[in-house]
């Protein structure tokens, strides 16, 4: 490929795509299995007996009743389970980011339930390729650090999207529910940073030690609000489930150092989000970090995936996305582009589980509840 002129991290993300998603061969899916569909369960939020009850406060308790929620809702639920995420000054070195273990669920412990649920066979597997450096080109893409409540620090991929209600300017960023959350009966994880366009010149790469401005050249930004899928926080696990079909989360972050400047007008730019993208004429690249063997965390990699198949654990619930891709744990979060009508590229995903073969990743579809979470986050 031959060198981009910065012009802009949006308009050189755009010719990455077009050299890239745009020339891929779609991924067919074939028909899923034909016998009785899940009982009636499915659609319900699993509602947790062994969690204090507090955890459970301003929760809908089906889908149904989740996907008509305004803002007046979200607002209700995220007041009873509030995220605080003081600034710790010089906490995140490179070296303990570089410590920090790649997140992400297990592969499922059971397969979809047997029946016409919306599952399409796996891909073939793709291979995921080296991003071109400098990664300043593409600054909306980056890493997600933070500290577990029990202990433990944890690494993940995430994206800058738009903000819908500061145009040119957003301060958000999208990742995955469980870069942010334990899940069932769990807490909000803590010292939230996000970096973007992670070790851009490749210091920290081969095992050379890099200074911090050096692995975050765009600075770091921390967290201070954060909203995610309330499902997610009452069934998520360790291994991939109906959880999943609502695994994402929102960031909003401020620069430590002040200034008035949004992240988005600091770095050079942002995605937007398309919701209820046409899954039939979707053809993905997935970004991130892998960060488990034969991949070290250091660098920018994707899988452009073509058109993605889909997997279901609860038919009530959208159907994931998957696509075929070799991407390790620590691509968590990252986020999955498609050239929308006009030739932007956009985020219909964000990476949640994978195979235990690493042979396909799978994302969430995004529509009305997350761009309600969006809209929310966006209002406050």
């Amino acid at each position: 490929m031959g060198r981009i002129r910065r012009v802009g991290p949006v308009a050189a993300f755009a010719a990455v795509l077009v050299l890239t998603v745009g020339a891929c061969t779609p991924v067919g899916g074939g028909a899923a299995a034909s016998s009785s569909a899940p009982g009636a369960q499915a659609g319900r939020i699993r509602l947790p007996n062994d969690v204090p009850p507090g955890l459970l406060a301003g929760l809908p308790r089906s889908w149904d009743e989740l996907r008509r929620w305004r803002f007046a809702d979200w607002d209700n639920w995220a007041s009873k389970h509030v995220f605080h995420n003081p600034v710790v000054r010089d906490l995140w070195s490179p070296d303990r980011m570089d410590a920090a273990q790649p997140q992400q669920p297990a592969p499922p412990a059971a397969p979809p339930p047997a029946g016409d649920n919306g599952t399409e066979p796996d891909p073939a597997p793709v291979a995921a390729v080296p991003v071109a450096r400098p990664y300043t080109q593409y600054p909306a893409s980056g890493k997600v650090f933070s500290t577990a409540p029990g202990g433990g620090i944890g690494q993940c991929s995430a994206t800058v999207v738009e903000d819908p209600a500061h145009p040119g300017k957003s301060n958000l960023v999208w990742t995955a529910a469980h870069c942010v959350h334990e899940g069932k009966g769990g807490d909000w994880f803590r010292n939230l940073i996000f970096v973007p366009a992670y070790n851009s010149s490749g210091a920290a790469s081969g095992g050379h030690k890099a200074t911090l401005a050096q692995v975050a050249p765009l600075g770091q930004w921390w967290a201070d609000k954060v909203i995610t899928s309330p499902l997610w926080t009452v069934e998520g696990g360790h291994s991939g489930d109906a959880a999943n079909q609502y695994d994402f989360a929102v960031l909003r972050v401020h620069s430590p150092d002040g200034g008035a400047a949004s992240l988005e007008e600091t770095i050079g730019g942002a995605v937007p989000v398309w919701f209820d993208a046409p899954r039939e004429k979707l053809s993905v690249s997935a970004w991130g970090y892998p960060a488990v063997k034969p991949f070290n965390g250091q660098e920018l990699d994707r899988c452009d995936g073509g058109r993605p198949s889909r997997l279901s654990f609860d038919p009530a619930r959208p159907a994931m996305l998957t696509i075929g891709c070799t991407m390790t744990a620590g691509a968590s979060g990252g986020g999955w582009f498609a050239p929308m009508p006009d030739g932007r590229p956009a985020l219909v995903s964000n990476t949640s589980i994978g195979t235990s073969a690493h042979t396909t990743l799978s994302g969430p579809y995004l529509e009305g509840v997350a761009r309600q979470a969006l809209a929310y986050i966006a209002q406050k």
